[in-house]
């Protein structure tokens, strides 16, 4: 079985002072004639405006909303891209990009000064302030917050405004602020008495809410005041909820969308023999993975996680499920396009007598266990579930998938289910991911795991300067995750999406997150 793995790091700068991660720019697996990586697109037409863009996202669920601190997949994600500006933008080559912040700077990476761009309104007309973006940063600290991110600003002690610049002050240095301010939780909202409205449909992005229904639809139009002279091309906006991948191929081949999202590789051949769409499939830092809930039995023991992280074939996994689009994974959340990448672990491999050993380590002689898994977690979610499956009878591991229904798969399965599918697009600064996913009581700690060696390490690296030391930080972490985590990661996935033949694209395609980093709908234009 060929073993897939990313090759062609490019060190990225970021701007503002800050120097971080590197862009991956292409992939050993992605050599097939038809397959469009960052860095080799080309701009065949001129930008213009106009038209109707409509995209079949394979995510959305009927309990979304317009609070930012619960957004928890694509659909939402993108649907924010499209009527919201942030403070940084991460650009198409990784590197930061002013956005509602024009520029930001710290003497001591503990206080750093964001100065806020004069000019620039919401939709309703009020100017954007520096009280706004200091309501928008709020929503998600303090004991009140039920944002997804509350633990991720944690280290924050102080935000305020002074005149047309805010200050945010940290408990010790962390270089990676910045980074962290990309968040697609954090939208500048218009703040009313020091809080954003979390009903609100107003924003300062390319486009204006015309209508939503949660789960299914979204309508926008153009934004005639916005700020931003090159983007936001389309007149409208259209962004369908889809989750059958089938229903979301039959959209674009019948012309009903012009992009979808998570592509099923099998059904590449086909669009491209047909014409009628460009396969783009972009590499990055994105995985699926397999939570196991470390408080409930039998995943308390770790010897019981080992054994299941060595009965899975990766190999297998990402030619049959990602057909080759993606790379294998070390339990690994940080990606080959992250700057302290640990390369030099120890790779896992398909080993069901190892995984016996551990078995017997655990006391046991055999392991029954269900897996839960809807392809709304990710594309072939199920069919990779049962692969898992087929794998681990050799290791004596009977187990059980329970195949749930896509609608409301976040809501019911998700965070509640003590072993299921999900998936992570990743995060631009090793910090962001494990802070995010894998800090000790982090809203988004799915497996609700924690190590105190590894929250210790997490808390001492922000802080590190010597660049060495920092280096080994990070990846006695990734170790410590790998072999000790209570997360199962057998594969990054590339973002594979189809695009119509109607619609062009720019010469790089973002890699930090799929659907072109959300900004599909104000980066691309009607051909």
């Amino acid at each position: 079985m060929t073993r897939h793995v990313f090759t062609g790091l490019d060190p990225a700068l970021g701007r503002g002072g800050v120097s971080r991660r590197g862009v991956l720019q292409g992939a050993a697996a992605l050599g097939a004639a038809g397959l469009i990586l960052p860095g080799t697109m080309t701009r065949a037409r001129a930008q213009t405006r106009g038209g109707t863009f409509r995209v079949g996202i394979g995510h959305g669920s009927t309990t979304d909303g317009y609070d930012p601190g619960l957004w928890d997949q694509l659909f939402v994600q993108t649907f924010a891209a499209a009527r919201h500006n942030y403070l940084i933008e991460v650009g198409s080559d990784g590197q930061l990009v002013p956005e509602i912040a024009e520029s930001w700077d710290s003497d001591d990476g503990k206080t750093w000064v964001f100065r806020i761009r004069q000019g620039v309104s919401f939709h309703s007309g009020k100017d954007v302030t520096a009280d706004d973006v200091v309501a928008s940063i709020n929503h998600h600290r303090g004991d009140a917050s039920t944002s997804a991110i509350k633990s991720l600003l944690a280290a924050i002690t102080d935000v305020r405004a002074e005149g047309t610049t805010v200050a945010v002050t940290l408990e010790a240095p962390n270089a990676d602020l910045p980074y962290l301010m990309t968040d697609y939780h954090i939208p500048i909202m218009p703040g009313i008495d020091g809080r954003i409205d979390t009903t609100s449909t107003d924003g300062c992005g390319g486009y204006i809410v015309e209508s939503y229904e949660p789960g299914v639809q979204a309508s926008l139009t153009r934004n005639p005041n916005y700020w931003k002279s090159d983007r936001a091309w389309f007149d409208r906006i259209e962004l369908l909820s889809i989750l059958d991948s089938a229903a979301r191929l039959n959209a674009l081949i019948t012309g009903e969308v012009h992009l979808i999202d998570q592509v099923d590789p099998a059904t590449i051949d086909m669009l491209e023999s047909r014409g009628a769409a460009r396969i783009l499939s972009i590499p990055g830092n994105a995985h699926y993975v397999f939570p196991m809930d470390s408080r409930a039995a039998p995943f308390t023991d770790n010897n019981v996680r080992l054994a299941l992280k060595y009965a899975l074939d990766r190999d297998a996994m990402v030619d049959v499920i990602l057909g080759g689009h993606g790379a294998v994974s070390n339990d690994n959340p940080i990606g080959p396009a992250n700057r302290y990448f640990h390369a030099e672990m120890e790779q896992k491999t398909y080993d069901p007598d190892r995984a016996r050993f551990h078995l017997r380590e655990a006391g046991l002689d055999s392991l029954e266990v269900a897996l839960s898994a809807a392809d709304a977690a990710f594309s072939g979610a199920v069919d990779a579930a049962a692969m898992f499956s087929e794998n681990a009878r050799a290791a004596g591991i009977n187990l059980v998938v329970d195949r749930v229904p896509n609608d409301g798969y976040w809501d019911n399965i998700w965070l509640k289910a003590p072993f299921c599918a999900s998936y992570w697009g990743g995060r631009a600064v090793e910090d962001h991911m494990f802070t995010t996913a894998y800090a000790a009581g982090a809203d988004w700690n799915e497996s609700h795991w924690t190590n105190d060696r590894f929250n210790e390490l997490l808390v001492a690296a922000r802080s590190e300067i010597n660049e060495d030391t920092r280096r080994a930080m990070y990846q006695e972490m990734q170790q410590i995750v790998s072999f000790e985590g209570s997360t199962i990661i057998p594969m990054y996935n590339n973002y594979v999406m189809a695009v119509a033949n109607d619609v062009a694209t720019p010469d790089r395609i973002s890699a930090n997150w799929n659907l072109d980093g959300f900004r599909c709908v104000e980066r691309w234009w009607m051909a």
